[in-house]
């Protein structure tokens, strides 16, 4: 299947438009390589995480949220120049959404569905 995330700025109630994520996978020498990424849409999200005709393969994988970016496009200081969420991708048939709620000097993550 895929892997996906959706953004919200918590601190404006809106969805996070153009944060920059990469994913990554982990190599079997345990070195982090590029698997995909993107940039979140007017409503936060991003579904093209994963290059069309690819699934991830079994294994820990990585989101980068580019928040300094994000945050400096808003005019905002924010307090986490980027967010590093890791995750194990057990079964590559299944769908993994990993959202992120999002504030200047916070954040919180879960798997979504």
């Amino acid at each position: 299947m895929t892997i996906t995330t959706h953004v919200l700025d918590t601190a404006s109630g809106r969805p996070a438009e153009g944060v920059p994520v990469l994913l990554q996978e982990a190599g079997d020498d345990g070195a982090w390589l590029r698997a995909g990424g993107g940039t979140t849409d007017a409503d936060g999200r991003l579904s093209g995480l994963v290059p069309d005709g690819r699934s991830p393969r079994p294994g820990r994988h990585r989101l980068l949220f580019d928040t300094g970016a994000y945050f400096a496009a808003a005019g905002v200081s924010g307090f986490f120049p980027e967010v590093a969420v890791t995750f194990d991708v057990a079964d590559p048939d299944e769908h993994y959404h990993v959202p992120l709620l999002l504030s200047p000097h916070g954040y919180t993550t879960y798997r979504g569905s």
